[in-house]
């Protein structure tokens, strides 16, 4: 049986203001090495912008990350850490913490 990362998260509300839009925004101008990571990331962002006001919370977010992760599951590690290190950007963008788990064992 699958270990199901979100059973030890832990919810939280998220302060979404304007300030954290416009950081969502920037996010998603900013270019990002690799067509795949690129297109993964800009679709993950254009899923935050839409819906993170209607669920300002932490396990909704982590819940569009696991969407991504499992997207670039089959990919090679390099792109798959390098995923995981933009996850870790939007985390701080969004003033999330950690990922309980979700991220992996060696993120936070």
């Amino acid at each position: 049986m699958a270990h199901d990362p979100f059973e030890l998260v832990e919810d939280a509300p998220l302060f979404i203001v304007p300030r954290v839009l416009d950081a969502l925004r920037a996010y998603r101008a900013a270019p990002v090495s690799g067509a795949l990571l690129a297109a993964q990331l800009d679709a993950l962002a254009e899923r935050l912008l839409a819906g993170i006001e209607r669920h300002p919370t932490k396990f909704w977010v982590l819940k569009q990350f696991q969407q991504t992760l499992e997207a670039v599951d089959g990919e090679d590690a390099a792109v798959r850490a390098e995923l995981r290190a933009e996850l870790e950007r939007l985390m701080d963008i969004l003033g999330i913490r950690s990922s309980d788990g979700v991220l992996g064992a060696h993120h936070r």
